[in-house]
Formats: structure tokens, C-alpha cells, sequence
């Protein structure tokens, strides 16, 4: 008896492309008031000025990050924490809300994907067209379209590119470099590496990103409960499914749900899946769904809402909408909310509170502490001055800690505008001032222009044994 021949068993399945149908409706029209409002953000931010300079600009060269009025220096890197752990605060609290809203409307990998279906759209025609247009072979027209369409999305990554590299070196100066062809290799490969990134993700990966690369919607259910509102097929109304007959009796008619096997809600979801099968992680919550689910009951004189933004609970007890708002306010939202509040209550008072001088004390180390004529002992230091303010300002330095404890070298000096200046200066003290070896002093920083900017550091003036 001969061998069987060998099976091959495939591990993975081979990716199903998806051609989303355009859906039309309130969420739809909300999502693209999202597109408009992010993009109108992300590509003009950047060309904001404020106080001669770019609005917002994390300067990597000159280590300054410019927030509209704040400047953050590398010491100040704990605001840029705070501000990431109140990000990811507030999308705990709307996800235990409202689900994946952020990742269907405002999401990057979502805004981009629907510019670029837009685009698609604009080029190749409907979902019927576009998946005709893919099953022809070659062909001149076909060519030209699909030409026509990466070089437009060539187009957006590309601008895409060159702002958010804007963000981190001035982009009127690479737009200059633009104009005159002067990019450096840097910005050439910051430029085309994000503009391949946003090519890739929007028009080839699109749903697997979100389905496989975004790590978000491994963990999304440990912020879910019973009352998380989400997506939901109402199973009670909808089922059993069946064919829209019109000709059929009533009491056949009426064993059937309101749910007429369309296929709508499938075409228009941007990750394929069949919302009627419950509630799926590749589910992003664009409710593109809801919109064409509410057409088709329109056109069947039936009542909104088979496919609707609802909870387990509301399902499962028949909740009204505000018995839904009114069990929002659960402990895991409070609790969400109360940290959220205490977090940022603390980074805008810290801000608030914030004095523009920062003053770092370097002792020379090179000479711990030397006689010099007239019996006096004298130390020398560096002091580091940050003014952090965007105006200059003129500061006097006073020193205390031992009694003929004095500065030999000038007493005022002059910072510009956000900038650092190392002055190095030399005390000197009567050899019987202080004990000998360490002691404690204090150098002291004010503005003569404003006292309330003063700083005052510890340091230590060295006497000989």
C-alpha cells in the first residue's frame, strides 16, 4: 500500500483584500470633521509663531522644546513625562466611556487611511469599480490609474514627511532648504522615512495594523466592562435574518427579524468583519456600520438603531439612553478621572509656579582651595546660568555662608533670551573665616529687573589645612 501523498498545512491565512464601501451618515460626517480638525492641527501648527519663533518646536540641536508660551529645557524633561502619562490617562477614561472611539475617528492610522480611501475613491471609482479595476489584467487605463493614485499618495506621505520633521528643526528653514535644494542627508532620511512610514501604513498595511502591529487592541478589553458603550448588533430585534420580501404574507413576514442579510455593515467596515457576530477586537469603533445599517432601515421603513453605540447591560435589560448615562459614572471612571485631575492639576501649577532661572554651581576641582596675597583663601567655580524666559534679563550674583566671604570677579552679568551662559567666578575669604577643609556657602542669582526671579544654590568653599 503507497504512502499518502503529504498535505500542507497552512498556518496563516493569506490576507483578503478589503475594499471598504463609502458610508454615508452622522458618524461618517463626524469622522471627517475629525480628519479636518487633526490635519488642520498637524500641518499648521508648525507655521504658528509666537514671540518671533515657531509656536511648537522640539529643537533636538539646541535642546528646547518651544510649547506656545513655555520653553522646556533637558532639566524640565518630567513635564514631557507628565504630559505622556496624562495622554494615556485620558484614553483609559474614554475607552472605559466610549470603547475604541479614538482609534475610529481620531486616530492617526485611522485619518490617514481615510484620506487616502478618499483618494482611492476619487481615482478608481465605487467599491464595485475598484474591485472590477483589480481583477482586469494590464491594461493602459488601468495603469494610469493606478498611477494616478500613488502618485497622489506619494504626494501626502511626502508633506506628511517634511511636517513632522517641522516639528523638530524650524520648517521655515526646511522649507529654505526645499526651495534652494540644500537638505541635509538627515532631513532627507527623517523626511522619507516618515513619509514611507505613512505610504505604507495608509495605503498598503491599513486594517492589519490595526488587527496585528497596534498593541492597543491586545490590551483594550482590560478597560472594558458591562457598561463600556461599544458597538453592538441588536440580536433580539435583528434575528432571524431574512431576504426583504415585500410580496411575502404578513404572518411570514412577521417571523422574520429586521434584519434583511444585507451585507451593508460588512462592505463599509474598514477591518472586514461581521459586527452581527459580536463584539471583535479588530472592531475600531468607526461606527461606518451604524451609518449604513440606519440607511437600510430607512429604506425599509423600519427603526433605527439595529447596529447602534449601546452597552451589555443596556442589551441584555432593555436600558433608555439615560439609564446608559447614568451608569457612566462608575467607580472605574471616577477613579480614571479623579487621577486625571490630580495629574494635571499638578503639571499646570507646577508650570504656573515655575521660575525662568535655573543656576548650577561647579566648584574647580583642579584647585581645591589656594592662598593668595594678603593671607585670603580663594576658590573658584563656574556658575551655569539657564534663563529660561523668553527675555533677556541682567542678574546680580551675592554670596553668603562665612563672614569676609566675598566675589573678586564682576558681580552682575547679562543672559540673553532663553540661553546659557557659564560665568566662572573666584571667592575669596580671610584664611580665619571658616574652619578648615569643607564649608557651607550660598550663591545667590537675582534679576535687577525683576526680583522675584532669584535663585540660590549650595556650594562648598574649600580653606587649606
Amino acid at each position: 500500500m503507497s504512502d499518502p501523498a503529504p498535505q500542507v498545512i497552512k498556518m496563516y491565512a493569506a490576507r483578503e483584500e478589503i475594499y471598504p464601501r463609502e458610508a454615508k451618515g452622522r458618524y461618517a460626517s463626524l469622522r471627517w470633521v475629525c480628519v479636518w480638525l487633526t490635519q488642520l492641527m498637524f500641518y499648521g501648527l508648525p507655521w504658528l509663531s509666537w514671540n518671533g519663533r515657531q509656536a511648537l518646536l522640539f529643537d533636538l540641536g539646541t535642546r528646547k522644546f518651544y510649547i506656545l508660551g513655555v520653553v522646556l529645557w533637558p532639566q524640565d524633561f518630567i513635564y514631557l513625562a507628565a504630559l505622556l502619562i496624562i495622554c494615556a490617562y485620558l484614553l483609559f477614561l474614554v475607552t472605559a466611556i466610549a470603547g475604541r472611539v479614538w482609534c475610529g475617528f481620531a486616530c492617526p492610522q485611522t485619518v490617514y487611511t481615510e484620506i487616502f480611501l478618499w483618494i482611492e475613491r476619487r481615482i478608481e471609482g465605487t467599491r464595485s469599480a475598484r474591485m472590477l479595476l483589480d481583477k482586469q489584467g494590464p491594461s493602459l487605463r488601468k495603469a494610469a490609474k493606478k498611477t494616478a493614485k500613488h502618485l497622489a499618495w506619494g504626494a501626502v506621505a511626502l508633506w506628511t514627511g517634511f511636517t513632522f520633521v517641522g516639528y523638530f528643526t524650524p520648517i521655515h528653514t526646511l522649507a529654505h532648504e526645499v526651495a534652494t535644494l540644500s537638505f541635509g542627508p538627515w532631513e532627507w532620511f527623517w523626511v522619507l522615512f516618515y513619509a514611507l512610514a505613512t505610504y505604507g501604513n495608509a495605503g498598503w498595511l491599513r486594517e492589519q495594523v490595526c488587527k496585528y502591529m497596534c498593541p492597543y487592541a491586545r490590551f483594550q478589553s482590560a478597560m472594558f466592562d458591562q457598561d463600556t458603550l461599544i458597538i453592538t448588533y441588536d440580536v433580539k430585534r435583528g434575528e432571524p435574518r431574512g431576504a426583504l420580501n415585500k410580496k411575502a404574507a404578513p404572518v411570514v413576514a412577521a417571523k422574520t427579524g429586521d434584519c434583511i442579510d444585507c451585507t451593508l455593515c460588512v462592505q463599509v467596515c474598514p477591518t472586514g468583519i461581521d459586527i452581527r457576530q459580536g463584539l471583535q477586537y479588530e472592531c475600531i469603533g468607526c461606527a461606518a456600520c451604524v451609518d449604513a445599517c440606519n440607511t437600510v432601515m430607512d429604506k425599509i421603513d423600519r427603526p433605527r438603531g439595529l447596529i447602534r453605540y449601546s452597552t451589555d447591560h443596556a442589551l441584555a435589560n432593555n436600558f433608555s439612553v439615560e439609564q446608559i448615562r447614568q451608569r457612566a459614572l462608575r467607580p472605574r471612571v471616577l477613579i480614571y478621572t479623579a487621577i486625571l485631575a490630580v495629574i494635571t492639576a499638578a503639571v499646570v501649577g507646577s508650570l504656573a509656579l515655575r521660575t525662568p532661572l535655573k543656576l548650577d554651581v561647579i566648584r574647580d576641582r583642579g584647585a581645591m582651595g589656594r592662598e593668595v596675597e594678603d593671607g585670603m583663601v580663594e576658590n573658584v567655580y563656574r556658575l551655569q546660568i539657564m534663563n529660561t524666559a523668553e527675555t533677556p534679563h541682567r542678574y546680580k550674583v551675592k554670596v553668603s555662608g562665612l563672614p569676609s566671604l566675598a566675589l573678586v570677579t564682576p558681580d552682575e552679568v547679562s543672559v540673553g533670551a532663553t540661553e546659557t551662559l557659564a560665568l566662572p567666578v573666584r571667592l575669596r575669604a580671610a584664611h580665619g573665616a571658616g574652619a578648615k577643609g569643607s564649608n557651607q556657602i550660598a550663591i545667590e542669582l537675582t534679576a535687577l529687573d525683576d526680583p522675584s526671579l532669584h535663585v540660590m544654590e549650595k556650594a562648598v568653599f574649600f580653606v587649606p589645612r
